[in-house]
């Protein structure tokens, strides 16, 4: 089942072998009807990597064919069985890690520290899922009225569209397929268009781990609205799970809400950080480089807006400036690269025109503020102080590593500013004060909380927002369940 177009890395980790740059659909890799191609640059250097297979509307009605063909099949596939294939794709990534790290820094332009970091991560749902794959309990038990007994089982929800971005191209992969297959599920992956390679490799690295022909089909394109448009609408996908912009989740529900189709959405984030005057300085500050320069700021689970309390604002502000300031910036793929490329000079030009608001409103640049000269895509670690409330960068997501500081006065204050937002996917609170710490949390409009931990993210734990930031919720056993029905039968004996 080799691909009849190929990729293969230079440098230090090559991979083993070559990169299927092809659609996989059902048992082979093959071109995209009329032989179309889209190419993939390199965001740190703006040079073009290869050209990948550009799907279209033929092609998803072949992936949708063959995940049905395969669909009955897998579902019947003993839970062990399909365990043991999960543990086995997890065994292949990690032995993949090094080259899959130069791979996505390759094509997305992160750090190689954090797409090595991304590697693990994204291996992890792939073990979880095995382990969860034997654990899908029924429900069993009288019926109030004695009349008969309520009879609950989980079933595969059915094939199922995937859509990954391009700011975790592996992890946002397996965290979608590992609980898909593992409920039974077969899927079609539609992987973000700027980071298509890392998506193919580890399509191939499930193959050999012996997923079975149709269960695990990936479409490539660069008119994604036109391809989901028609998985959508045909009447055996069941399941859609997007992670994305807000704006386009709103799309995708009003074309699945045509068929009625089950969706997961993880949207955007806007996230507050949260320091109070009794807070351990040190670890506060650590813990908000993990929270805003995890990733060169191009995360969902980002801290956006920093809200540090009067006493302390002071230092904090110091401390984060010496901190981010002596981040090196450059192209993923250095070893010593702290921060590495935005995906895009729209990237660039939004956090451009969000500083720019900001300083004409009244905040300080006490760090960075200016793009920098390419080739690629660079914005250096910037860091404003005492941003007006009108500010849009208090507003907008900034997916960059962009840090706003923002002083208040007391704890009601805080949690008034953090809530003042149409997402919820994630907060952070620092505080030495564990009972006023769990209060705070309590009353914070979010879906997930980091007290006094600057990452929140586990494989283990449900990832998801509220309010605008989402619906459902992954990873954890919450994960698997996204993918399945519960059918329930009322019998008496």
């Amino acid at each position: 089942m080799k691909s009849v177009h190929t990729f293969r890395m230079t440098g230090t980790a090559n991979s083993p072998s070559p990169i299927p740059t092809d659609l996989l659909v059902g048992t082979r890799w093959r071109e995209a009807v009329g032989g179309r191609r889209f190419d993939v640059v390199d965001p740190s250097t703006g040079e073009h990597i290869t050209a990948v297979a550009n799907g279209g509307v033929a092609d998803a009605a072949a992936a949708v064919d063959a995940a049905g063909a395969a669909f009955e099949g897998w579902a019947a596939t003993a839970p062990r069985k399909r365990a043991e294939i999960l543990l086995a794709c997890f065994n292949k990534l990690v032995e993949s890690r090094e080259w899959l790290a130069e791979l996505i820094s390759l094509e997305n332009g992160k750090a190689l520290a954090d797409a090595r970091s991304e590697v693990t991560y994204a291996a992890e749902f792939f073990r979880w899922y095995a382990e969860e794959a034997v654990r899908v309990r029924g429900e069993i038990q009288t019926a109030p009225s004695g009349a008969n007994r309520i009879v609950v089982q989980y079933e595969p929800i059915g094939v199922s569209l995937l859509i990954t971005p391009w700011n975790f191209p592996a992890a946002m992969a397996t965290r979608k397929i590992a609980p898909a297959l593992a409920a039974g599920c077969t899927c079609i992956l539609k992987p973000a268009e700027e980071t298509p390679l890392t998506a193919l490799a580890i399509a191939q690295l499930m193959l050999d781990a012996g997923v079975p022909a149709g269960v695990v089909n990936v479409i490539t394109t660069d008119d994604p609205g036109a391809v989901c448009r028609a998985i959508l609408h045909d009447s055996r996908v069941r399941k859609l799970s997007f992670t994305g912009s807000t704006e386009v989740g709103r799309i995708l529900l009003r074309e699945a809400a045509d068929s009625i189709i089950s969706s997961s959405m993880e949207l955007g984030g806007n996230a507050p950080f949260i320091v109070f005057d009794d807070a351990d300085l040190s670890e506060a500050v650590d813990g908000a480089m993990i929270a805003k320069m995890r990733n060169g700021g191009e995360a969902c689970t980002a801290a956006n807006r920093f809200y540090v309390q009067r006493g302390i604002y002071a230092a904090f502000t110091e401390q984060l400036v010496r901190r981010m300031g002596a981040v090196k910036v450059g192209p993923g793929r250095s070893p010593d690269t702290g921060c590495g490329a935005l995906i895009n000079r729209a990237a660039v030009e939004k956090i451009q025109r969000l500083v720019a608001d900001a300083i004409a409103r009244g905040a300080r640049v006490v760090l960075g503020g200016a793009a920098l000269e390419g080739p690629g895509h660079f914005y250096p670690p910037t860091v404003l102080i005492d941003v007006p409330p009108s500010a849009q960068i208090l507003e907008e997501e900034i997916f960059g590593p962009v840090a706003v500081l923002v002083p208040f006065e007391d704890a009601s204050e805080a949690i008034r500013l953090a809530n003042q937002t149409v997402c919820g996917l994630v907060a952070y609170v620092y505080t030495s004060d564990l009972k006023a710490g769990m209060q705070v949390c309590g009353k914070l409009e979010s879906g997930m909380i980091a007290l006094n931990r600057g990452l929140v993210s586990d494989p283990a734990a449900p990832f998801g927002g509220v309010k605008q930031s989402g619906l459902g919720r992954e990873g954890s056993w919450q994960g698997l369940l996204e993918f399945a029905e519960a059918k329930y039968i009322a019998v008496s004996w």
